[in-house]
């Protein structure tokens, strides 16, 4: 009988022991989920529309291409949508400066377009770089932006609207009383054309308001409004013809 009490008790104990043996088998093939880890540019949020502004071809160019990445949509109470874009500035493959600019009433089938210079006739490799949004027809506003690149240090010096309507409208003009690439000190006024109150169609008043002078200290622009705030300070009427033959 003993040796039968002792054969049992080792038949016992062996099972308690693969009992044991195979729980801890069996917790220990719980897969854990591995944590990936965070990578930035993974988890920078992706635009939902690109354009493209080419510059210049040139290598040597500051910037050859803008893109202008539109990254969210807002609509307000009123139903007046609010579109977020971020601006790319390529030196040909490299990215050398980003800024964020806002547009209301964001038009579907607006266009980016981009010179260099203040004016038309300014230096194709000046640090002034203008940039335009808007439908491309007559009566619509477009969106405008002057930003000055240097040393790949970007600042955006003013931003104003514009429209044309058949030679009638409102837009700003740039001059400078210096010669050279970038003068350190220009000026700007708001210029508008609209047909007079009177029963010809070829009569019109121009207007000039807000002026405002810009001067580079150190590497930063400062501006300075010289008239009233959206009040003309000038104001003739001409005809179309002789508005257009000025300009």
């Amino acid at each position: 009988m003993k040796i039968q009490y002792i054969l049992i008790a080792i038949l016992f104990t062996a099972c308690q022991k693969e009992q044991k043996k195979t729980e801890t088998a069996d917790f220990n093939s719980i897969e854990i989920p591995e944590v990936a880890e965070t990578n930035a540019k993974e988890t920078e949020k992706l635009p939902l529309h690109i354009d493209t502004i080419i510059l210049s071809e040139e290598k040597n160019a500051n910037v050859s291409r803008i893109l202008a990445n539109l990254m969210e949509k807002e609509v307000d109470k009123d139903s007046i949508v609010t579109s977020k874009f971020r601006l790319d500035f390529y030196q040909n493959k490299t990215k050398v400066a980003s800024s964020n600019v806002e547009i209301k009433q964001y038009e579907k089938g607006a266009e980016w377009y981009g010179s260099f210079g203040l004016t038309d006739s300014s230096d194709k490799n000046s640090s002034f770089i203008k940039i335009t949004s808007g439908y491309p027809a007559c009566g619509y506003t477009h969106d405008n932006y002057l930003y000055y690149l240097k040393n790949n240090d970007l600042q955006l010096v003013h931003q104003w609207y514009s429209m044309s309507d058949s030679g009638w409208g409102s837009w700003t003009e740039f001059a400078s009383d210096e010669t050279g690439k970038d003068p350190k000190n220009f000026y700007c006024k708001t210029v508008a054309f609209e047909p007079s109150d009177d029963d010809s169609e070829d009569s019109g008043i121009v207007t000039y308001s807000d002026s405002i002078s810009f001067s580079l200290k150190g590497d930063k622009w400062k501006k300075k409004l010289l008239s009233a705030k959206e009040k003309p300070y000038f104001e003739k009427k001409m005809t179309f013809n002789e508005f257009h033959n000025q300009q």
